[in-house]
Formats: structure tokens, C-alpha cells, sequence
């Protein structure tokens, strides 16, 4: 029987379910995701089953749900008659991962933590295997997957020390609800150290699975179009700004300005929805500045260009050798460095990256990035970089080598995730089929 908390919150979850979709809805309504597929939420598919053994992967949102599309292709190319579903829940990560589904995958948004959605969900989509991606764990969703007779496995799990201590002052619940699980894989030791503390001796550490996420794609045509705008220009991109970080960045320019005055700085927010704000903050530092969601082009005169669009992040990577990554100069634990550097940038970053904390020191070690602190020490290894062309380049091959030292994890992760779930390996296996 299940904990006494988890009992509770699945009466309350399945009381508040409707009150919680109407919530769900009116924010896919404001994105403008097409009404058809709001009741997606309450388990109400969109789009038929196909035939043949389905694999279920469940992650949050866009970054969890884009570091499975390589996995999920590479599963398809060894398996070919494997089907798979991939749910998230936010209306962003549905724009960009529709973009990028592998062939014979689905995307569908996940139910909400309620039963009947649960029932109607795994109804329709009898999955052989069901596959969660780093921290979403619903209760119901896992015990009612589990109680199915579907096979559970936790991908790329991350918890940090103040979460641990979090799920020890409940350990019952917390052994019950990773022990739905047939596998655990961690994207580092402290995780795995974490939850073998709560008696979860079948976690193992892994790769991040974000390493094996490949480079991101881009929009060929406009690549080459804005590289004969920016011409022989210098530039740099910072990337994934959080509020607070913006202004160490357009600082750092202005810095960068006085020995390079036609440099150009790409400035990524991480929410475009802030773009108003960072428009005021370029303004009071009298930078002249275009704004791609005005549709305003980069000239001559362009110093920093505000890229306040979303899934157009590859671009900007493959245009510049050199990219700052932001979410680390903030408390917000830092991104995803493998992305930059499959393009081949360096990577500057600042000193809180505590999401990627082995990641970011094993980079750094390999020489294609590099720790800074503050604006003056950005603007000082940027200038250094633009100066000297040969430590750039050399600092862009271990960048890329970083990056492409990490495919080999990917059949490892695969094969793993194959034999602890016992899905069907043959063509003639019709496991979940109609």
C-alpha cells in the first residue's frame, strides 16, 4: 500500500484535477497551441496508436525533452519496428521538440496527475515500456504506469543536496516512489550516492544524457544570409542570459568596444519574454542595438543584436567561435555546454553552474572553455581570443572534441535502458500492440 502522503495527495490531485486543467489550458491557450489538443491533458490522445511495441519517454520540458530526441533516433535506427511517444508538458516544448521528432515518434502533452486522465492515457497508448527524464515524478502517474505491468526507468536523474535532505525527512514516500522504478540512471556520483542513501541500490551513474544531445539544428539559408550581413565582423554570443546577467554582458561589451569598435554581440535571452526589459537596459547604455522579433535587421552600425526569438539557438552558435553561457553568472545552476560546443564555440562561463558541476570541470580541464568572473575578466579573455586567431581556433577543436569524445555513450545508455526493461528486440515482437 502506499505511504500515508502519497494516498492524501492523490485525493487532492484527483479533486483539484478539473480546476487544474482549466489552469493548464488557459496557459496552452495564451501560447497559442491549437485548442484540439488542450484535453491531451486529461488524457484524451490526439493521434492514433500505431502498431507494434511503444516506448513512452516523459520528460518536463524543452531541455529534458530535447536531450531524448538522440536517444529516441538511435533506439528507432536499432529497433525498426519500435513506435515511440514523447510528453512534456509545457506548450514551448512542444513547438521546438515538433520540430525535431524522429521518424515514428509522437508527441503528445502529458496527462495531468489524475486518475481517470492516467486511465484514459495508458488506454489508448499501452505503452511496452514508460522511460522519465531527470526530476518529473508524479505519483500517480508512476504507480498507475507501474500497476499496468509497465516497466519504469529514471534517465539522467539530478538531485542536489538540498533535495536530498528534502526526501530523506520523508523516506517512506521516497523509497516507494523511486522504488517504482526498474532502473535508475544518474548524471553524476553524488546523485547516485544520494539515492543509494535511500536504500535505491539499482541507481547507477551514467553520462549526462545531455552530452549525447547533438548540435542543434539551424536554418541553413538564413545561417548564410546573416553571415554575409555580419561580414569579416568580430563576434561573440551570450547565451541564456537570466535578469542580472545582462548587464555584466552589454558591460563586457562596452569593455570590448574600446580595442574592437565593430564587434558585434548576439544577446540569447534564456525567456524572450523579457525582451521589453532587456531593450531598456541596452538603451541606457547607449549601444546601438537591432531586435530580431521586431524584425530589425544587424547592420554596420549594429553593437548588439537582441535575439529574442525561441528555437533559433543553433543558429547563433554555428555564426560565433566564441559564446558566453549564461544561467552561471546568476544562482540559476547553469546550461547545457554540450550545445555550444558541438558547433565548435568556446565556451566562457561564469562560476555557478552547480547542475553541471562535473561537466563544466571536465570542459574546463579539456581546454575548450574557460571559468571567468565578472564583466572585466570576460572582456579580457574575449579580447585575448579575438587577438590572437590561433589560440581561438585550437581552443574551437577542443571544444568540438569535448563534445564528440561523448556519442559513444549513447548505445551504452541505450543498450542498459534495453536489457532492465525487457523490451523486444525483434521485428516479429508485437508487445503492446492493438
Amino acid at each position: 500500500m502506499p505511504p500515508l502522503p502519497v494516498r492524501l495527495y492523490a485525493v487532492a490531485a484527483n479533486l483539484i484535477a478539473p480546476l487544474a486543467y482549466r489552469r493548464v489550458a488557459a496557459k496552452l491557450s495564451a501560447h497559442g497551441t491549437d485548442p484540439a489538443r488542450f484535453s491531451e491533458r486529461m488524457g484524451h490522445a490526439s493521434a492514433s496508436r500505431p502498431d507494434g511495441p511503444l516506448i513512452w519517454f516523459h520528460a518536463a520540458s524543452v531541455g529534458e525533452s530535447l536531450s531524448v530526441l538522440r536517444l529516441i533516433e538511435h533506439m528507432g535506427e536499432t529497433h525498426a519496428n519500435w513506435h515511440f511517444l514523447l510528453t512534456s508538458g509545457t506548450a514551448t516544448s512542444a513547438e521546438i521538440v515538433g520540430k525535431r521528432l524522429p521518424p515514428r515518434c509522437t508527441h503528445q502533452f502529458a496527462p495531468l496527475d489524475a486518475r481517470r486522465a492516467m486511465r484514459r492515457f495508458l488506454d489508448h497508448w499501452r505503452p511496452a515500456a514508460a522511460i522519465f527524464v531527470e526530476s518529473e515524478l508524479w505519483p500517480q502517474m508512476l504507480q498507475m504506469t507501474r500497476a499496468a505491468g509497465i516497466p519504469l526507468a529514471l534517465l539522467n536523474a539530478r538531485i542536489s543536496d538540498r533535495s536530498a535532505r528534502n526526501w530523506k525527512r520523508f523516506p517512506q514516500t521516497s523509497r516507494y516512489l523511486m522504488g517504482q522504478f526498474n532502473i535508475i540512471h544518474t548524471q553524476d556520483a553524488r546523485t547516485t550516492d544520494h539515492l543509494h542513501d535511500l536504500g535505491q541500490s539499482h541507481a547507477f551513474t551514467g553520462q549526462n544524457l545531455k552530452s549525447v544531445s547533438g548540435p542543434l539544428p539551424f536554418d541553413v539559408a538564413e545561417f548564410e544570409r546573416l553571415k554575409t550581413r555580419i561580414g569579416d565582423r568580430p563576434i561573440w554570443v551570450a547565451s541564456s542570459t537570466h535578469g542580472g546577467e545582462d548587464e555584466v554582458m552589454l558591460e563586457a561589451q562596452k569593455i570590448l568596444l574600446r580595442t574592437h569598435p565593430d564587434l558585434l554581440l548576439i544577446l540569447v535571452p534564456r525567456h524572450p519574454d523579457r525582451a521589453t526589459a532587456i531593450a531598456g537596459l541596452i538603451k541606457n547604455t547607449k549601444l546601438i542595438t537591432s531586435q530580431r522579433s521586431k524584425g530589425e535587421e544587424i547592420d554596420k552600425n549594429t553593437q548588439v543584436y537582441q535575439a529574442d526569438t525561441l528555437g533559433e539557438t543553433g543558429l547563433w552558435y554555428a555564426l560565433s567561435p566564441i559564446t558566453c553561457l549564461c544561467g552561471s553568472f546568476v544562482p540559476v545552476g547553469g546550461h547545457n555546454p554540450y550545445e555550444p560546443a558541438y558547433a565548435g564555440s568556446v565556451v566562457l562561463h561564469g562560476a555557478l553552474y552547480a547542475n553541471f558541476a562535473k561537466t563544466y570541470a571536465d570542459f574546463d580541464a579539456a581546454g575548450g572553455a574557460q571559468q571567468v568572473a565578472d564583466a572585466a575578466e570576460l572582456a579580457k579573455v574575449v579580447d585575448q581570443l579575438l587577438t590572437d586567431p590561433a589560440e581561438l581556433e585550437a581552443m574551437r577543436v577542443k571544444s568540438r572534441a569535448f563534445a564528440a569524445a561523448q556519442e559513444d555513450m549513447l548505445e551504452a545508455i541505450a543498450t542498459r535502458l534495453t536489457d532492465a526493461l525487457n523490451l523486444p528486440a525483434t521485428a516479429s515482437d508485437t508487445s503492446g500492440a492493438a
